[in-house]
């Protein structure tokens, strides 16, 4: 496992991240694991080498949160991982229950350290932007939050990048703590931040960390151009239908498939390696629920792409409307 800085931070991450969206007790998603399901997932992962693990407040209403917080324990010291959650989502009943204002996020990430069972988080995430709040007062919040050691460094997930730009300057301009890192929307079907956010994040030094790498498991082939449905996730999971809905998807997929074939690797290897090998790509989300997700992302970390298979995976491209940022 290659291991790099997160942005121009000094602190070092595995180039997989395994997200924790897919573990909880006691989940109302069909496809989520339980804590003892997961964890001869997690344990690969930590013999391979993945060192960065991802989870918000609002996986599962706070089990992933707490999934994440016990199996970590069971497999690394706490300096040994880095650990990043999310706050925004409405996770408590009433009109102050979500969203980034002071008030929310000082009781989440307290809720979120208690279901952890950590002291601090390495990467404190917006999980995105809220219209309803000044920034300005997201950003102070956030500053607090880091200053009073419950999180080292802060960062952000989807938004457009004026959005991102501003949260900048704000902080910059009241000496405030700056996001290190951007998780976007980001994968062979969806490449529409490569426009603006990631020439910016790029310019900037931020990392990047996408999320939905194979979109869903659209691109490992859970479903076909036809309809069929080949796994418990896409039978389940609405919003994989609402971000992947364009015929022309499907020809990417195909073209993945092709290459793959040539390869005699699984598709999903080579979607992840194509994302692996993307300017300013610190490290992909990757969600597994076998064996063999895991195996298949750690093998992409060693897979190196041609030119000219690049070239052929990025050709059936079809552009997108703006999907997940919201």
């Amino acid at each position: 496992m290659e291991y790099v800085n997160l942005g121009t931070t000094g602190v070092r991450v595995s180039r997989i991240c395994l997200g924790m969206m897919s573990f909880g007790n006691d989940s109302d998603r069909p496809w989520v694991l339980a804590e003892d399901a997961a964890e001869p997932i997690v344990k690969a992962a930590a013999e391979g080498g993945i060192t960065f693990y991802d989870t918000a407040d609002t996986y599962s209403k706070g089990a992933s949160e707490v999934a994440t917080g016990r199996l970590l324990r069971k497999f690394f010291h706490r300096d040994e991982v880095v650990v990043a959650t999310k706050v925004f989502m409405p996770m408590t009943p009433g009109e102050n229950g979500g969203g980034l204002s002071r008030k929310h996020i000082l009781s989440a990430i307290d809720a979120s350290l208690g279901r952890l069972e950590m002291d601090y988080v390495d990467l404190y995430q917006i999980h995105r932007w809220d219209p309803r709040t000044p920034i300005e007062e997201t950003m102070e919040a956030l500053h607090d939050v880091v200053r009073s050691g419950k999180a080292r460094y802060i960062g952000a997930s989807s938004m457009f990048a004026w959005q991102f730009a501003k949260a900048q300057r704000v902080a910059d301009s009241n000496h405030w703590t700056r996001f290190v890192s951007m998780q976007p929307h980001y994968n062979l079907i969806y490449r529409e931040e490569e426009r603006e956010m990631i020439p910016q994040c790029i310019d900037q030094g931020v990392g990047i960390i996408p999320w939905s790498p194979l979109a869903r498991g659209v691109l490992a082939g859970n479903r076909s151009r036809g309809g069929e449905r080949s796994t418990t996730r896409s039978g389940s999971d609405p919003f994989t239908d609402y971000l992947y809905s364009q015929p022309t998807d499907f020809d990417v997929v195909e073209r993945v498939a092709e290459v793959a074939a040539e390869r005699k690797v699984a598709p999903a290897q080579v979607a992840l390696a194509w994302l692996l090998q993307r300017p300013g790509v610190t490290a992909p989300i990757v969600g597994a629920t076998k064996g063999g997700h895991l195996a298949d992302a750690l093998a992409a970390e060693q897979l190196t792409l041609t030119d000219d298979e690049v070239a052929r995976l990025e050709e059936p491209y079809v552009p997108h409307p703006v999907l997940g940022h919201f």
